[in-house]
């Protein structure tokens, strides 16, 4: 197997473009640096400079190179497609500039990620199904044919796509050669999926993974009581890698068993986080990936 290790700003407690609750743009490289990484996402689009010369010139000299970087929008709602396409356009001018190969595509949380509010159906009737896989596809296009991007999904805890069984159809619904997944072991363990399994079926439609565990115990009490996502990070249920219910030995012999050549992206969930607590925590779990034989 070869994998490219990176990290992204979501280890940093980074959730929006701008917030004063998160780490500041200059001191995450900084600190992603002095965590061991030469690689990231760019995080929501605004939080790092969308200056292009600017940009370069701050990951230039941190020698720091670009994955890509995620777009978020609800798929399911024509609505909300200008907002998404505006995403769409900005990141991939600043991705294509800086060499990156992948744009995330994203769905928009059914619940509001700082109260918990609900804000539409957990899941989707078929005609809003269709609407998700259409636009999936529509960003698709977007992001290959102006920039030569390829377009991961990325299911997501609280949103439309984000039990094994609608990524399951979801497969079955978009093209694969259009379409690929970014694969968020955290995330599908947090809704009960099986990665280890799950990555041995599908991996040739994943190139683009997003490394991150659960802490058992504080996902059941989740689960029990009802906790909504935001919530549920800011109880540290998103763990260090070392000691949550994702099984990395399994999923690296599953990586070795099928040549696995693709992208991790290592994430913790957590916002909001004090300013000195996300460096320790990425330096440990860069430094459990290395223990276990991931890049």
């Amino acid at each position: 197997m070869h994998i490219t290790i990176g990290s992204a700003p979501d280890n940093w407690g980074v959730w929006f473009p701008s917030d004063p609750r998160q780490t500041p743009w200059n001191r995450f490289l900084d600190e992603l640096v002095a965590a061991g990484y030469e690689w990231t996402e760019l995080g929501p689009f605004g939080y790092l400079p969308t200056d292009l010369p600017t940009l370069r010139a701050e990951l230039d000299k941190r020698n720091v190179k670009v994955t890509g970087t995620f777009a978020l929008g609800t798929l399911s709602d024509p609505a909300a497609w200008p907002d998404l396409e505006r995403q769409l356009l900005g990141a991939g001018e600043l991705l294509v500039a800086l060499g990156a190969k992948f744009q995330v595509l994203i769905d928009s949380s059914y619940t509001d990620e700082r109260t918990g509010r609900p804000l539409r159906a957990p899941r989707l009737d078929p005609a809003g199904w269709q609407r998700l896989i259409a636009t999936t596809h529509r960003a698709a296009e977007l992001a290959r044919s102006r920039f030569g991007l390829r377009l991961v999904f990325h299911p997501h805890a609280e949103t439309n796509v984000e039990y094994e069984d609608q990524i399951e159809q979801f497969l079955a619904d978009t093209d694969p050669s259009a379409v690929a997944l970014c694969f968020d072991t955290g995330h599908h363990a947090y809704r009960g999926g099986d990665p280890v399994a799950f990555m041995h079926r599908h991996h040739e439609r994943i190139p683009y993974l997003h490394l991150k565990s659960v802490d058992g115990a504080v996902q059941r009490r989740v689960a029990e009581e009802n906790i909504p996502f935001g919530a549920a990070v800011g109880l540290d249920t998103f763990c260090e890698l070392a000691h949550g219910v994702v099984d990395f030995a399994a999923f690296r012999d599953v990586l070795r068993d099928v040549d696995y050549r693709g992208w991790a992206i290592v994430e913790q969930d957590m916002y909001p986080a004090p300013f000195d607590k996300p460096l320790p925590i990425a330096q440990r779990n860069r430094a459990y990936l290395k223990q276990m034989g991931f890049g």
